[in-house]
């Protein structure tokens, strides 16, 4: 049994390894990509949609699709000017938020730490601002998550293509 020092310690460990160690990012949001790191295995394609015509075109952008030596996955949905106007991730280790969300990260944690204070406890979090949206949850071992800038969106694109 731990004590209340040891959880402590504990929960900070935890908490570095969440939102500042684990599984670095590719690109901030909003920015250009970036390599992957070393030991990271990387690889892109262009989506194909069907449009209503029943033709099948490419989407108005590209996946990178990066999976980290500890398993976890992140796709940046990149426009054709080059902008990351999308970041998606799963897998056991929660990706780095405050690198991924780059300059957004400040206005995510503030309305993070508003949703908690207005309803405590765990759980997904689910941030819809006019010009950010973030949806996070899941455990130790199983997370996932999407964010992206409603704004930065790409004609015919929609959140539901973010996954």
């Amino acid at each position: 049994m731990l004590n209340r020092t040891m959880r402590a310690a504990v929960c900070a460990a935890l908490t570095c390894g969440v939102w500042g160690v684990a599984a670095p990012a590719l690109a901030a949001l909003g920015g250009t990509p970036t390599p992957p790191p070393a030991g990271a295995v990387s690889s892109s394609l262009a989506p194909v949609v069907h449009a209503a015509s029943g033709a099948v075109v490419t989407a108005p952008y590209t996946v990178t699709q990066t999976t980290f030596t500890a398993g976890t996955i992140v796709r940046e949905y990149v426009s054709t000017a080059g902008t990351v106007f999308g970041i998606a991730w799963n897998g056991p280790i929660m990706p780095n938020l405050p690198v991924l969300l780059g300059t957004y990260f400040p206005q995510f944690d503030s309305a993070r730490v508003a949703l908690r204070a207005a309803h405590p406890g765990r759980g997904p979090i689910a941030v819809d601002l006019p010009d950010l949206v973030v949806h996070s949850g899941g455990h130790m071992g199983g997370f996932s998550g999407q964010a992206y800038l409603p704004q930065s969106l790409p004609a015919g694109v929609s959140a539901a293509d973010i996954q």
